[in-house]
């Protein structure tokens, strides 16, 4: 009988890690219905990122009221588990809360992350991980230290916020981008949230000036750190503010669960994305499971993928779209369709064989 572990990141928009998992499930069921099949739903910091923990390590899933990036309430969940919370940021400011006519990153706020950080700490977290991806704003985490100041203070600043003393933050996120710069938030990620290349500069010179008043007041500047410029720099805040530690996203996750050990006697790794190129090499999700998948053969599944032999001599052992080629993109997108172009691709590896070890 053979062990295939399925680790596939949700396809953004589309399915979730959980829906794309039990796709491929399916597809390894249809062709060898012997096999031992794990499910792994994972995230790198995005969409996902607390229904993975969750799965991980359990706990209780908590609800909060909270301000979107146009301070409009909304319900936002975390996890909470003893004194360790998972929050992901996307919950609270995250560009899907936003219809696209309403992205404006000179007005989106941060400021219902706070709300849950706040929110968290009065449940009694002591250590919070953060999951950094699919943010909507580019405040530079100006929004967020306002919340926490106003949570915990009254009329005050932010000496004396005295809850979080003793709060000990991990950021995960794979950006390794500075706050500031031609290589930071604004300039590389504020085009994606709507801004124009004037909101560019107005947004990478507000960040900078905060940057610059908070290193004044704490004698320390940290807008240079690999993650200050994540999430539209909230990154910079948790780095500057709280102290954090930046770690990667899926490394952090398959710490947490004991991938390497869960893989040590694996046939076959599946995992996967919606788009994948050159740039899932730079440290995206499926190289994290690549990475710590021992002697296993990983085979990378996507919705789009270029730069295949690339990623093949990377060390995948097989690399393969869903899609066929002739799909409009409207339809690849339907639920229903990702699911059964999954299950028929991963029935098709297993019918093919990975070095013959499936």
């Amino acid at each position: 009988m053979s062990k295939i572990i399925v680790a596939i990141d949700s396809f953004k928009g589309c399915l979730t890690s959980r829906e794309a998992n039990q796709a491929a499930a399916e597809g390894i069921r249809s062709i060898n219905p012997d096999a031992e099949i794990m499910q792994v739903p994972v995230s790198d910091g995005g969409e996902g990122f607390v229904e993975a923990f969750y799965s991980a390590i359990g706990g209780d899933i908590q609800e909060h009221t909270v301000n979107d990036p146009l301070m409009r309430p909304v319900v936002a969940h975390y996890l909470l588990r003893d004194t360790t919370a998972v929050i992901e940021i996307a919950q609270a400011s995250g560009l899907p809360l936003l219809k696209k006519e309403e992205r404006n990153p000179l007005v989106a706020t941060s400021y219902g992350t706070g709300e849950l950080v706040a929110d968290a700490v009065r449940k009694g977290a002591e250590h919070i991980i953060v999951g950094l991806g699919g943010s909507a704003t580019s405040d530079a985490g100006i929004g967020m230290v306002s919340a926490l100041v106003d949570a915990f203070t009254k009329n005050g600043t932010w000496d004396d916020v005295k809850a979080l003393k003793n709060v000990h933050f991990t950021i995960a996120s794979d950006v390794k981008n500075p706050l500031c710069g031609k290589n930071g938030a604004a300039h590389v990620f504020g085009p994606q949230k709507g801004a124009s290349p004037d909101d560019v500069i107005t947004l990478d010179n507000r960040a900078r000036a905060f940057a610059e008043a908070s290193a004044k007041h704490f004698g320390y500047d940290r807008s240079k750190m690999k993650g200050a410029g994540a999430a539209g720099g909230l990154g910079y805040a948790f780095l500057q503010y709280m102290g954090a530690d930046c770690k990667s996203g899926i490394q952090l996750l398959l710490e947490t669960i004991h991938f390497d050990e869960m893989v040590k006697d694996a046939d076959l790794v599946i995992t996967g994305e919606g788009s994948t190129d050159r740039q899932t090499l730079m440290g995206k999700l499926p190289v994290g499971i690549l990475e710590q998948s021992s002697d296993a053969p990983v085979c990378l599944i996507a919705g789009r993928i270029s730069d295949r032999e690339q990623l093949l001599q990377a060390g995948f052992a097989y690399v393969e779209c869903i899609n066929p080629a002739d799909i409009t993109l409207e339809e690849a997108m339907r639920k229903e369709v990702a699911m059964r172009n999954i299950s028929d691709t991963v029935g098709r590896v297993l019918r093919n064989g990975v070095e013959n070890r499936i």
